[in-house]
């Protein structure tokens, strides 16, 4: 099993729902924040702050509570200013880690972000010391009972998408990051509102862990997705099926 998103998804099925959607909720409502910021407060003339209210209802935010972040955000008061942080390291076996976060004290993030690697092997870099490893892309889902693989294939393709892969339950469509909202606006217009819409890094090459390194890296990676400035985290490991069915038990 490639990537971090995938066999992450398992773990949150396993774990307290509540306390993670908690969590959920409060990285959501900054990212709403940000997104009212950086244009119109109307999410038909603002792409950013639509992909945040897909992703806000994608975990069940209520829309009265969407509604409040937006008028919060784009008031004479404003609420708080969060400013947008990449930080890249490598963790135990040398697994290159991006971490994304939207934070109002940056020296504090920083600070979390680099003891969290060293108590678990790892090592902080510089900006750009990793990401070289992976490829930034808008990536879109729908639900499989919306089209045939043809057809979101053509419909794809006409859109200006690079590719489709379509599995027992979903179809995935990647593009350019220079094409997301286009790409995005098209399938909206024809098979309606996907499932989630983002912008994402898909690992050019993978780290295959054992049992031992796969545990001290999900302990970080749990540590890093915990904090409250952390918005998302990448990993470029490999688990096999075996393995990673195992630790998800």
């Amino acid at each position: 099993m490639a990537g971090h998103s995938q066999f992450k998804n398992i773990m949150h099925r396993k774990g307290a729902q509540d306390a993670k959607r908690s969590k959920q909720f409060a990285k959501i409502i900054r990212e709403l924040t940000v997104a009212t910021r950086s244009g119109l407060p109307d999410p038909a003339s603002n792409p950013r702050l639509r992909s945040a209210i897909t992703a806000a209802r994608d975990v069940n935010m209520p829309k009265d509570t969407i509604d409040r972040a937006i008028k919060k955000a784009s008031g004479a008061a404003g609420g708080e200013d969060y400013i947008e942080v990449r930080y890249e390291g490598y963790g135990p076996a040398g697994v290159a880690v991006i971490v994304e976060g939207l934070t109002d004290n940056r020296n504090r993030t920083a600070s979390d972000v680099r003891a969290a690697f060293s108590k678990y092997g790892g090592s902080l870099g510089e900006t750009n010391s990793v990401s070289f490893m992976f490829r930034r892309l808008g990536v879109i889902t729908y639900p499989l009972s919306v089209a045939s693989e043809d057809e979101m294939l053509e419909a794809a393709i006409e859109a200006g998408a690079e590719n489709v892969v379509s599995s027992d339950t979903t179809h995935e469509i990647t593009c350019e990051v220079e094409a997301f909202f286009t790409v995005r606006d098209s399938l909206e217009t024809r098979f309606g509102e996907p499932e989630s819409a983002k912008l994402d890094w898909r690992p050019e090459n993978t780290v295959s862990l054992d049992e031992e390194k796969a545990r001290t890296l999900f302990k970080l990676l749990d540590v890093l997705e915990d904090h409250d400035d952390v918005q998302n985290v990448y990993a470029n490991f490999d688990l096999s099926d075996e393995l990673a069915e195992k630790l998800s038990a």
